[in-house]
């Protein structure tokens, strides 16, 4: 992974290509639980953050982050990757590399206005 200063050749734009050394930093030193985080299929979302309560005879209960709570089959539980790839502009780098987490951190990306990308790409046509 590339430091800050690596990120200077784009300028103004390297703020929406990659998170900044500090909050990277606080991504990673913010608490969380591989053992019981994920991602649940969902009705109106498609998946949703959840936090596993019991597992049993191939069914899952977890908590969602919006406080319900569902009983799904085992197969419809994938973990979660830790905060510090959240936002991650290289996913191959992620744990875990599934549906859910995909699309969790491309919407989180666009939310930051940081615009997936190939870095390598812009490397090659820095004119661009």
């Amino acid at each position: 992974m590339s430091t800050d200063g690596e990120m200077a050749i784009f300028g103004p734009a390297a703020q929406f290509l990659r998170k900044s050394e500090r909050e990277r930093t606080e991504a990673q030193s913010r608490k969380f639980d591989n053992k019981t985080a994920c991602f649940v299929s969902d009705e109106k979302e498609l998946y949703v953050k959840a936090e596993i309560q019991d597992r049993e005879d191939g069914k899952v209960t977890v908590k969602t982050v919006d406080d319900r709570t569902l009983t799904v089959r085992d197969d419809q539980v994938f973990p979660m990757n830790p905060p510090k790839f959240d936002k991650i502009e290289d996913m191959v780098m992620m744990t875990h590399l599934h549906e859910p987490a995909v699309l969790f951190n491309l919407k989180e990306r666009y939310a930051a206005w940081m615009i997936y990308v190939s870095l390598s790409l812009i490397a090659c046509f820095p004119e661009v």
